[in-house]
């Protein structure tokens, strides 16, 4: 089967029910996408899917077929995305095992709205768990990227 990750194609041969989070992460390296629960609750596992953000421990790669999946080590190799720079510029991060999960969230609600109001923001990043609490500097980080 072949997957396109991060704009490259990467043919993998696995059990086609496997979820796509342990083939990004053990099987082709890309440990960005974090796990988190493995029952889709708290979306460390984000990655974009066609541009819509989904939580790659539910989604077994035979049901990825031709879509693009995007991680966060796809959004840019330097750091250099508007979410990525807004997220160093206001802090947001403390211990950061959610982060790619918050920015990749993000990112899907900034594709689909490039310019959201503080409740499309509460909304979109609503289901995202931050055991640190960093919800109004990840919320502050949003709205400094769209603007950027």
């Amino acid at each position: 089967m072949i997957l396109n990750i991060n704009n490259k194609n990467y043919e993998i041969d696995v059990d086609p029910d496997i979820p796509l989070l342990w083939v990004l992460r053990d099987i082709l390296g890309l440990t960005g996408t974090k796990f988190g629960c493995g029952i889709g609750v708290c979306r460390s596992c984000t990655v974009l899917i066609d541009g819509n953000a989904e939580q790659s421990c539910l989604i077994p790669v035979r049901l990825i077929g031709s879509k693009k999946i995007i991680t966060i080590e796809g959004l840019s190799e330097d750091g250099s995305h508007p979410l990525q720079k807004a997220w160093v510029e206001i802090g947001v991060s403390q211990c950061g095992y959610c982060q790619a999960g918050q920015i990749m969230t993000a990112e899907g609600l900034l594709r689909k709205k490039p310019n959201p109001g503080i409740e499309d923001i509460n909304e979109a990043m609503s289901s995202n768990i931050c055991r640190c609490g960093t919800y109004n500097k990840i919320r502050d980080a949003i709205i400094l990227a769209s603007k950027g």
